[in-house]
């Protein structure tokens, strides 16, 4: 990923999330009590976190299929409450074994 992009996601980021949590404040006058619209206001940060560094794990390796299997692994591990440092841990070590497979047995 260049430079440039990098900060433009960055850039694009940080201005939904502040959009999202200062529009309300801006428009609304009285406390939100609608569930549904306070549950979406609490997961779009995390939604466009999300949508922006999903393709880049795919694509940074180089080849599809051990970005999509540290993606897996790291989603698995994750869900079981793994820490942060076992999730990149063994997110990392499935790249490195499907990158080992398709260079000593497939190529």
């Amino acid at each position: 990923m260049s430079l440039g992009s990098f900060f433009a996601y960055l850039a694009t980021m940080v201005i939904v999330t502040y959009l999202i949590r200062a529009v309300p404040f801006v428009c609304m006058r009285k406390e939100v009590k609608n569930v549904f619209f306070k549950s979406f206001l609490g997961y779009i940060p995390v939604t466009v976190l999300a949508v922006m560094t999903v393709p880049s794990i795919l694509s940074s390796t180089g080849n599809f299929f051990s970005g999509l299997a540290g993606l897996l692994v790291g989603i698995i591990v994750a869900w079981f409450n793994g820490s942060l440092i076992t999730v990149a841990l063994l997110s990392c070590g499935a790249v490195l074994v499907v990158e080992l497979i398709f260079k000593y047995l497939i190529h």
